[in-house]
């Protein structure tokens, strides 16, 4: 009676030593596929910075070019701060009505 009891008991610890390792199996599958999202992120951001700053750059060399892109700069800002007014109004009218 007692070996049945034991040998019930072994068979209830390796059934749930079996899904506990079927667990940390998934758990560093998951970890895997994330570390590689993660990884592709990084070499977006890395592509992102270096677009960014070659913008800042360009942008620095137009300031520090001249009075006509100066001029050509202040137009380009008035331009836009129009278009963000003009999207603004538009869509707080959409969503109103």
């Amino acid at each position: 009676m007692l070996e049945a009891e034991n040998n019930r008991l072994s068979d209830n610890l390796a059934t749930k030593v079996s899904t506990l390792k079927s667990l940390a199996l998934d758990i560093e599958t998951e970890t895997n596929d994330q570390n590689r999202y993660l990884d592709g992120m990084d070499g977006e951001f890395d592509s992102t910075q270096g677009l960014l700053g070659g913008s800042v750059r360009r942008f620095d060399q137009m300031l520090k070019s001249g009075k006509h892109n100066r001029k050509l700069m202040c137009y380009l800002i008035l331009t836009l701060l129009f278009l963000f007014i003009v999207f603004y109004f538009l869509i707080g009218h959409v969503t109103r009505g």
